[in-house]
């Protein structure tokens, strides 16, 4: 869905938590290059069944395998990922990190600082 931020709109998780995409993802190549520490860091947004329902959401929602094999969330073909340390809805600190993750707008478009 999406929620507010110090950022703007961007989009969020059913419980208002920031999602991410990751830069050095290839967009819409069905597969997550996060592994290893960065997992454990950026863990993946997953669903249990298909591709969740969106509310506010413009951009193309779909699902990849990732990479504990789980189902992972994608938007406009980026694998979606939460931050470790954010740690209540609303909360971006993981804007920006190393200059490869980013929030998403509503429209799935990277907002970059």
């Amino acid at each position: 869905m999406v929620g507010d931020s110090a950022l703007g709109e961007i989009v969020v998780d059913g419980e208002g938590m920031t999602v991410y995409m990751f830069d050095n993802d290839t967009q819409g190549s069905g597969s997550s290059s996060c592994e290893g520490q960065c997992a454990v860091n950026w863990p993946a947004v997953t669903t249990d069944a298909g591709a969740p329902e969106v509310e506010g959401v413009t951009g193309e929602v779909g699902t990849i395998t990732g990479v504990d094999g789980a189902t992972q969330v994608t938007l406009n073909g980026w694998p979606l990922y939460y931050y470790i340390d954010d740690a209540a809805p609303g909360d971006v600190a993981g804007q920006g990190v190393n200059e490869v993750w980013w929030v998403l707008s509503p429209e799935g478009e990277r907002m970059a600082e």
